[in-house]
């Protein structure tokens, strides 16, 4: 699994939360995190697009995004890499590390777990 950027990541957290959103509305809510112009936000939604990361459809004339990636599978991925890449360990981030998290609920956090657990080494 390709692993977004910080900023591509902030979109997707967006549209984890509710979806779909117009791209207006993805940029109101990502606005103040990134700092960025409405034009930024069109673009990175473009490049998410054809990286397959999100999907675009028209709802009552008006073109809406949905995420394709996964929040856990995506999460994970993330963990695994900053785990190996930047903590340089070999073993899982204890999943207790993503408690009080409030993008993850208590069965997205079971989840989670069993995927950093079960990651296979080829996947790095």
């Amino acid at each position: 699994m390709a692993i977004p950027s910080i900023t591509e990541l902030t979109l997707l957290k967006a549209l984890w939360k509710q979806h779909p959103l117009s791209a207006r509305e993805i940029h109101d809510r990502v606005e103040e995190e990134l700092a960025w112009s409405y034009s930024s936000t069109r673009k990175t939604l473009e490049r998410m697009l054809e990286k397959g990361m999100i999907s675009l459809h028209s709802a009552h004339g008006m073109n809406v995004y949905a995420p394709v990636l996964e929040k856990v599978e995506t999460l994970a991925a993330f963990a695994h890499d900053f785990s190996h890449r930047v903590m340089e360990m070999n073993a899982p981030l204890p999943v207790n590390m993503f408690t009080g998290s409030k993008l993850v609920n208590q069965h997205e956090l079971k989840e989670l777990e069993q995927l950093l657990s079960e990651w296979p080494e080829d996947q790095e």
